[in-house]
C-alpha cells in the first residue's frame, strides 16, 4: 500500500495567515538543510525540557526521520531567529484498528517556547495539523499527550487508556505456568532488533497500536545518546521451543544501596507473541534475584500478570490515559473498522472545527460491516439511505438524534476503549439510555485497545 507523504502536505494557509498577522512565519523546516533542521530539534528538545544538543548527540539529531513533515513557527525578531518558537512534526502511519488497519495522521514534537505562550500559537498549529490532514483525505489523527487538559479543545479523545504495574514480589509471589522454551540475554543491539521484529508481528492483533520506528527500539535498548545513563538497560528474550524469538524485554535494575535485597527493576518494554512469552518474560522479572520491587507502564489494560501472580493485591495496578485520537472523516474512518454488534442509532455531532458536524446514521451488522449515512436537516433517519430495506426503514430513528456528542468523545470511543455508556453517565454526552449502550455494545472489541509506545 502507498502511503501519502507527509512531506508534501503544505503547511496550512488559514494558520499560516493568522501567524503572520502577529508577525510570525508558519512554515516547514527544510530537512536537507542539516543546520536548519538541528535548530528545530533544539527547540523541540528545549520544549520537552531537555538538555542543549551538543558533541556526539549532535549526529544523530540532525538525521531527519524519513518519511515525516516537521513545521516551525519562527520570529524574526528575536536574538535568535533561526531557532523556532514553537513546532511540531506529523507522519502518515498504519494505526490499528478492529478488523484492519487505517492511515492515521501522527502528531508529534509539539511545542511552544516559554517566551511566546499565550500567543494564539498552539491553537494554529493543531488546528493547522487537523485541517491540513484533512485536507489530504487523512480520516484521522493522533497523538500521545505530556499535558492531557489541552487537546480535548480540538477534538482529542482519550481513546487508548493504558496500566502501569507496581509489584511487590515478595508479596505478589508467581503462580504462572512452566513453559517450553528458554530466556536468555542478549546484546542491547540484538534487543532492539527483537523488540522490533516481535511488535510489528503482533501489532495489528489490536487496536490502537501504531507502526514504530527502529530509533524508539533503539531508545528502550539505551542505544541512543537522547537516554541518560544507557548502558544500564540489560535486554532478554523468550525463545521457544522451535527456536522462534517470541517475546523481548528491556529493563533496568535500581539498586538500593542501603540494603541491596530491596533492588527495583523497572520495565522500559516488554512486547510479546504469545502467553507463553509473556509467562516466561514476567516470571523472569517477577522472580528476579534481590529484586523487591517491578514497575511496569504502558502495559494493556487487560495484561495477564494480574493472573500470574499468586497475591492479586501484591500487584497493583494504575490505569491512565494514553492514546489520544481525533476522527476527521466520520464515514472513513466508522467504515474503516468492524463491529461487535448489530445497532442503528443516529448521531447529532458537533466539532469545533466543522470537519464532522451533523447528523449521521450509524447501521452496524452482526457481521462487522457498518453503513454511515448524513441525515439533512428535516429528513427522518429511515429515509436518508434510498437502499435502505423495508424493515431497516420502518426501524430507522425519526429526524432527532438519538445521541447527541461532540467529535472528542466519539474519537474517545471510537476503539472500544473509552465507554459511551461511561461518558453518558458523566454527563459528557447526552442522548436515549438504549442507543448508547446499543452503539457501545458494537464498538467493544473482544480485547481492549493498547499502545504500546509513545510517539
Amino acid at each position: 500500500m502507498i502511503r501519502l507523504s507527509a512531506p508534501s502536505v503544505p503547511a496550512d494557509p488559514t494558520s499560516k495567515e493568522r501567524l503572520a498577522a502577529r508577525g510570525l512565519d508558519y512554515r516547514t523546516v527544510d530537512t536537507a538543510d542539516r543546520a536548519a533542521f538541528l535548530n528545530a530539534m533544539q527547540a523541540v528538545t528545549r520544549g520537552f525540557l531537555g538538555p542543549e544538543i551538543t558533541g556526539a548527540a549532535v549526529a544523530e539529531e540532525s538525521e531527519p526521520t524519513e518519511g515525516r513533515r516537521y513545521i516551525g513557527i519562527f520570529d524574526a525578531g528575536i536574538a535568535q531567529p533561526q531557532v523556532p518558537v514553537a513546532t511540531t512534526d506529523s507522519w502518515v502511519t498504519p494505526l490499528s484498528v478492529p478488523g484492519g488497519e487505517l492511515d492515521m495522521w501522527a502528531i508529534s514534537g509539539v511545542t511552544v517556547a516559554g517566551t511566546h505562550r499565550g500567543r494564539g500559537i498552539a491553537r494554529a498549529m493543531l488546528e493547522g495539523e487537523l485541517r491540513a490532514a484533512a485536507d489530504a483525505g487523512l480520516a484521522i489523527a493522533g497523538l500521545t499527550v505530556t499535558e492531557t487538559t489541552l487537546y480535548g479543545r480540538y477534538g482529542f479523545g482519550a481513546a487508548v487508556p493504558m496500566s502501569t504495574w507496581t509489584i511487590d514480589t515478595r508479596r505478589a509471589g508467581w503462580a504462572g505456568p512452566d513453559v517450553d522454551g528458554r530466556v536468555e540475554f542478549v546484546s542491547r543491539e540484538q534487543l532492539a532488533s527483537d523488540l522490533g521484529r516481535v511488535h510489528e508481528r503482533v501489532r495489528t492483533r489490536r487496536g490502537g497500536e501504531i507502526a514504530a520506528w527502529p530509533r524508539r527500539w533503539r531508545q528502550a535498548a539505551g542505544l541512543s545518546t537522547s537516554v541518560k545513563d544507557g548502558d544500564h538497560a540489560r535486554g532478554v528474550r523468550y525463545v521457544d521451543a522451535d527456536g522462534e524469538v517470541r517475546g523481548a524485554l528491556a529493563y533496568r535494575v535500581i539498586e538500593n544501596e542501603r540494603e541491596f535485597t530491596q533492588s527495583r527493576l523497572n520495565i522500559g518494554a516488554l512486547v510479546t507473541e504469545t502467553p507463553d512469552a509473556a509467562a516466561a518474560l514476567w516470571g523472569y522479572a517477577v522472580q528476579h534475584a534481590l529484586v523487591a520491587e517491578v514497575t511496569a507502564s504502558l502495559r494493556p489494560t487487560d495484561d495477564p500478570v494480574r493472573w500470574l501472580v499468586r497475591d492479586e493485591r501484591g500487584a497493583v495496578q494504575t490505569i491512565r490515559d494514553h492514546g489520544w485520537l481525533r476522527i476527521l472523516d466520520l464515514p472513513q474512518a466508522l467504515q474503516a473498522r468492524t463491529y461487535s454488534a448489530a445497532a442503528d442509532v443516529t448521531l447529532e455531532v458537533t466539532d469545533p472545527l466543522g470537519l464532522t458536524s451533523g447528523t449521521w446514521r450509524v447501521r452496524t451488522a452482526l457481521d462487522g460491516g457498518v453503513e454511515v449515512s448524513r441525515v439533512s436537516p428535516g429528513e427522518s433517519a429511515a429515509s436518508a439511505e434510498s437502499g435502505a430495506s423495508g424493515a431497516l426503514a420502518e426501524s430507522g430513528a425519526t429526524g432527532v438524534a438519538d445521541v447527541h456528542l461532540g467529535i472528542a468523545e466519539l474519537s474517545a470511543a471510537y476503539l472500544g476503549g473509552t465507554p459511551l455508556t461511561g461518558l453518558l453517565a458523566a454527563g459528557r454526552i447526552a442522548g436515549d439510555t438504549a442507543a448508547v449502550a446499543a452503539l457501545d455494545a458494537a464498538l467493544r472489541p473482544a480485547q481492549p485497545p493498547t499502545l504500546s509506545i509513545w510517539y
